[in-house]
Order: structure tokens, then C-alpha cells, then sequence
């Protein structure tokens, strides 16, 4: 009987003994899942961050979209000389065919050249606009912005008058939100940017509803200027608040929101705009 007892008790010892190593093992096993998890989490964002196409947007949250910085020379050209060639671009198509009065994007490849595919803004209601664009390209919109002529405001004698009027009009802009495949882009009041003197072409049937005309102008606005995409289906979305007035002016009345400058505005331009983009190889 006296053996029988001495069995059981190491029975006993040894069952304890497994147990007490499983629960150690489990308790080892937590805590270096516990420790590689953020490494591998960190992992998954950056993959994902870096390839916009293949993931879900309710479970992957990249913490970047791909912006060039404000200080950057893009194909060897500033910030500023680049949004003066967007004005050049967007005076330099007629209105039945200009980008910026395309409700459906069947009108966003007009005037499209050189590295920098160009995006325009909505007039007086939101739109929702399809748009192909070959790999590679760098793309550049406004969220909003401004710009003063003398061909436009001939009250104004010097480029200093300009410069005053392009900044006056900008001032009025007071919410930004762009976003790439949902993804908010952040610090865009980082991005406000004036040009220099510039020149551009108002052709026939300008969307100004000027006399055709070559003239200097300074522009202000809010931009961004985003490096070229992965090829696939991307969204960018992006939307400008004004200050809620009857009129834009400065001193002396030379800046008053007349027709004939709409698109020099901000205002009226402070709707959602949507384009469902296609990056082509």
C-alpha cells in the first residue's frame, strides 16, 4: 500500500511538472509575439503605403501619401514655376473644351505634356471625373488659388500691385482637405504657394471671355503636387473653403469678382472635386 502511495505521488509531481512548463512556455510564447508585433504592424504599413492598388481601404491606413516637398525642384523647376505653367495650361484651352468646365473628364488630356500631368478644380457645383494618364507622370492640381493680370485688372500698373492682388484674393481661402485613394494628405497649409511674373495666351473663346491677348500675371494658391502614382486605379478627391462674403476687393476697387475673372477666383470654386484616375503603362 505504502508503494502504491509513492507512485501516485510522483505521478502527481510529474503532471505538475507539465503543466507548470506548458503555462511557462505560453507565457514565453505572449512575450515575443507581444515584443515583434509593432515591427511587423510597422512592416505592413510601409508595404502597403508604398502600393496604393491592392489593399483594402477599411483595413490599411498608410500614414503618407507620396507629396513632393515645398522646397523640391521637380524636373529641375520650383514650386512656383510649376503653378505658373498651370495657369499657362488652363488659359491656353478654349472653354468648350477646357478641363476646368468638364463635368465627366472627358476633356482632362487637353494641353497634356511634358512630366507633369495637369488637374483643374470645379465651377459653381461638385463633379465626379474620369481620367487616364500614363505611368510616370507627376500630377499637379490646386485646391484652390488665385491669380491678378494686368490684361484682367488694368487698374493695376506694377508686378508689387499684382503680387498685392494675387495675395489679397488667396486670403479669403480658409479650409483645405485633398485626399489620395482616401488616404488624407496632411499639412496643406504647408503647400500655399505665389509665383513670379509669369506670361500667358488667352486664345479665341478663352475661358476668361476676353479679346485674345498676351499678358503678365502673379498667381497664389493652394496646391499639391503629387509624385507620379503606381499604374492601377487611384482616387483623389479634394475640396477648398472661402470666406463667405457678396465680394472679394482690396483697396481702390481693382479686384472685384466680376465674370470675366471667375477663374481667377477662388470663389465659386469651393466644390468638391473627385477624379477616378487610371495610371497607364
Amino acid at each position: 500500500m505504502g508503494y502504491i502511495i509513492v507512485k501516485n505521488s510522483g505521478l502527481a509531481s510529474g503532471l505538475v511538472a507539465v503543466v507548470y512548463f506548458s503555462v511557462l512556455l505560453s507565457i514565453i510564447i505572449s512575450i515575443i509575439l507581444i515584443t515583434l508585433s509593432p515591427q511587423l504592424q510597422a512592416q505592413t504599413v510601409n508595404i502597403n503605403s508604398s502600393s496604393s492598388n491592392n489593399y483594402n481601404h477599411n483595413t490599411f491606413r498608410p500614414t503618407y501619401t507620396p507629396v513632393f516637398s515645398a522646397y523640391s525642384k521637380p524636373s529641375n523647376l520650383t514650386y512656383g514655376e510649376w503653378t505658373a505653367r498651370w495657369w499657362q495650361w488652363g488659359y491656353s484651352v478654349p472653354k468648350n473644351s477646357n478641363p476646368a468646365y468638364d463635368n465627366t473628364g472627358k476633356n482632362c488630356a487637353q494641353g497634356q505634356k511634358g512630366p507633369v500631368w495637369f488637374l483643374a478644380g470645379t465651377y459653381g457645383h461638385p463633379v465626379d471625373r474620369v481620367c487616364t494618364i500614363p505611368a510616370g507622370k507627376a500630377i499637379l492640381f490646386p485646391i484652390l488659388n488665385s491669380e491678378c493680370s494686368f490684361a484682367e485688372f488694368p487698374k493695376l500698373k506694377t508686378l508689387s500691385q499684382l503680387r498685392t492682388c494675387a495675395k489679397t484674393i488667396q486670403d479669403h481661402v480658409t479650409t483645405l482637405y485633398a485626399s489620395v485613394d482616401g488616404i488624407p494628405i496632411p499639412h496643406l497649409q504647408e503647400y500655399r504657394i505665389q509665383s513670379s511674373p509669369f506670361n500667358f495666351t488667352l486664345p479665341q473663346n478663352n475661358i476668361l471671355g476676353m479679346p485674345a491677348n498676351t499678358t503678365q500675371a502673379i498667381a497664389d494658391g493652394n496646391w499639391v503636387f503629387l509624385k507620379p502614382l503606381s499604374p492601377g486605379i487611384h482616387k483623389l478627391t479634394f475640396k477648398g473653403g472661402i470666406q463667405q462674403s457678396k465680394k472679394i476687393g482690396i483697396s481702390n476697387n481693382n479686384v472685384s469678382d466680376s465674370s470675366s475673372a471667375s477663374f481667377a477666383f477662388p470663389s465659386g470654386w469651393d466644390f468638391e472635386t473627385t477624379y477616378n484616375l487610371t495610371v497607364k503603362k
